[in-house]
């Protein structure tokens, strides 16, 4: 009978042991990829629930049951309340009121903009955040023309560390409350940890003010390596009943417009890169030029084509000439899947709804003003960072959210008109979300639940765009993530880890014990996302915590503060590699000022942190 037990045991071993092997081979693959981006981080996070379901590590519920998690439902009502406050004019006000900050000094407005950064991101989406200001600086930039990139990076750093502030600040938060308390520990309240984040944010806010004097300064030039201002290529087409064919290019009534520069005349397969006032002008000339989209708007569509000629998709759908058209301004993010396209491969892609006319590249026109164009110019390639202008039918703006990676940074429409009722209204809405969840008359999943419902009855959102504007994305990876955290307490592989760690660090004081957690979180979400980092280590350090009988609340937030601390790479986090796209900073910037950051705040965090052990 004995040997029957024993060997009963050893089966049951056996299977753990392979289990842990198949759960640590799921989460290394999903590394792998992650670090690679050899396919979206929506599709990783999905097969992981596919391979968990398959491999009977958790039970198909388990393996689901992320679609359903508290976070992942918070996550996805933030993302609805930020839509109904860019679409009802808040986020507009909130810029305009921003604005107003660009007449201070640089040593001055550094600070301040990270300090209004941070405080934003404490309550709304820090990448939504990033974003609004992107937009701004498009705008603000070229009328006060000080330097944008000594201000993106702190501000990112910034909305990071605010967003470390609060439970609702950032997703990795809410979903490493929401891993924690599956083992036992207590849910935190909305500000439990706030002193912490402010302390981290001092911190964060004198070292980039600092360092930004290091930052990239750029060139008030008109041809700048990155041109904030509206000015973008453009080309157009004279048509063949133009009263200027045969005529001289100096009575064309944009020749003497100092906005508008003429860069190229391209005449079937010849190329004149300085065409002179004397020049004749023949039918079907293409001329290549920069321009604001005020003056290029001016020209006279009688006389040229104001958009790439069709010459490959002749038959294929174009934007309706007699349809209210207006303009918007795109940013391309990496991954998109416009990046490698040529300007009328995208013009395919968007037929339905507008059609690109011009672009801005990320490195355009330097030394040699003719250097980056090819001789057809629909033959520009985008790259990520780049900006296209899209003319676009005004009933077809909604459609633009339908394709991941861009970002709306400008809509140039005079008649835009917001609601005033509808902005009060959500500007109501989003104070008494962050009220009742921050004094715990309601959770924050109930109080962003009936937050989108106030929305939705005042009609400030609708269905329809909540299902196109959502970045499910994000969405997937919390969903896909969450069970791989149920995974690890199934198999025993966040006790296993434990008790490797603690024989590695046997004898060492809790304080290196804890400081060990936070570095290798920050250095796993320097690579990996920051909400799959968490995901993985916060087992990990609870199981640690508990084998030392140490109070768990410590390392869970070294967990929570290290996810989010990552600012040595433009992987680490969203609002980085955001930055990282516009093309005005090298990954040195990030691995050296970022990397400074990282040290300073891994040093501070373990020293403030190991305060908790004792208590």
């Amino acid at each position: 009978m004995s040997i029957l037990i024993l060997y009963l045991r050893s089966l049951i071993v056996q299977e753990v042991e392979v289990q842990i092997i198949l759960i640590f081979a799921i989460i290394g693959v999903s590394i792998v990829l992650f670090v690679t981006e050899i396919m979206p981080i929506d599709k990783i996070a999905f097969f992981i629930i596919v391979a968990l379901a398959l491999t009977g590590i958790t039970s198909p519920e388990d393996a689901i049951s992320g679609f359903a998690n508290p976070a992942a439902i918070t996550v996805l009502m933030l993302m609805i309340i930020a839509i109904g406050l860019e679409d009802n004019g808040v986020i507009m006000l909130l810029s305009d009121s921003i604005k107003r900050l660009s007449v201070l000094p640089l040593v001055i407005m550094v600070p301040v903009f990270m300090l209004v950064s941070a405080s934003i991101s404490s309550f709304i989406s820090t990448t939504a955040v990033v974003i609004i200001f992107l937009k701004i600086f498009a705008t603000i930039s070229e009328k006060y023309n000080f330097p944008t990139p000594k201000l993106l990076m702190p501000i990112s750093f910034a909305g990071i560390l605010g967003g470390s502030c609060t439970l609702m600040g950032t997703s990795t938060n809410l979903l490493v409350n929401s891993v924690a308390t599956k083992y036992g520990m207590e849910r935190f309240s909305f500000f439990e940890f706030s002193i912490y984040g402010l302390v981290f944010l001092g911190i964060g806010v004198v070292f980039m003010t600092i360092a930004s004097r290091w930052l990239p300064n750029r060139s008030i030039n008109k041809l700048s390596t990155y041109n904030e201002s509206s000015n973008f290529l453009f080309t157009l087409t004279l048509k063949p009943e133009s009263k200027f064919v045969g005529a001289a290019f100096s009575t064309v009534p944009f020749y003497n417009n100092p906005n508008i520069s003429v860069l190229k005349l391209v005449r079937d397969a010849n190329v004149n890169t300085a065409p002179g006032k004397n020049t004749t002008l023949r039918a079907n000339d293409e001329l290549v030029l920069m321009s604001d989209i005020q003056d290029f708007s001016l020209i006279d569509e009688d006389d040229f084509i104001l958009s790439l000629k069709n010459d490959e998709f002749e038959d294929h759908k174009v934007l309706d000439k007699n349809m209210k058209n207006t303009y918007v301004e795109l940013l391309i993010l990496p991954g998109s899947e416009f990046i490698d396209k040529t300007l009328q491969e995208i013009k395919f892609l968007f037929s339905n709804i507008g059609e690109p006319i011009g672009i801005q590249k990320k490195k355009m026109l330097q030394l040699d003003e003719h250097i980056y164009l090819p001789k057809a110019f629909k033959k520009l390639v985008v790259n990520a960072g780049d900006r296209l202008l899209l003319r676009i039918g005004k009933n077809n703006l909604d459609e633009i959210y339908n394709y991941k990676n861009l970002v709306v940074l400008r809509h140039h429409e005079k008649d835009f008109k917001v609601n005033g009722y509808k902005r009060f209204w959500c500007i109501i809405v989003l104070l008494s979300v962050i009220g009742l969840a921050a004094t715990g008359i309601l959770t924050i999943l109930t109080s962003t639940i009936a937050g989108v419902g106030a929305l939705l009855l005042a009609d400030c959102i609708t269905l329809s765009k909540i299902y196109k504007r959502v970045n499910w994305q994000i969405f997937f990876l919390l969903a896909g993530m969450i069970p791989l955290g149920i995974a690890m307490g199934n198999t025993g592989a966040d006790l296993w880890i434990s008790g490797k760690l603690l024989s590695l660090l046997k004898g060492q004081d809790g304080m290196i014990v804890l400081g060990s957690i936070f570095a290798l979180t920050m250095i796993m979400s320097g690579f990996v996302s920051n909400n799959a980092t968490a995901v993985i280590v916060t087992p990990i350090a609870i199981a640690l915590a508990t084998s030392l009988q140490l109070p768990m609340k410590p390392f869970v937030l070294a967990v929570m503060f290290g996810a989010n601390f990552s600012f040595f790479t433009p992987m680490g986090y969203q609002t980085n590699a955001l930055i990282y796209g516009t093309g005005v900073y090298r990954f040195k910037h990030f691995l050296i000022i970022g990397g400074m950051l990282s040290i300073i705040l891994l040093i501070v965090g373990t020293l403030v942190l190991s305060t908790m052990l004792n208590t």
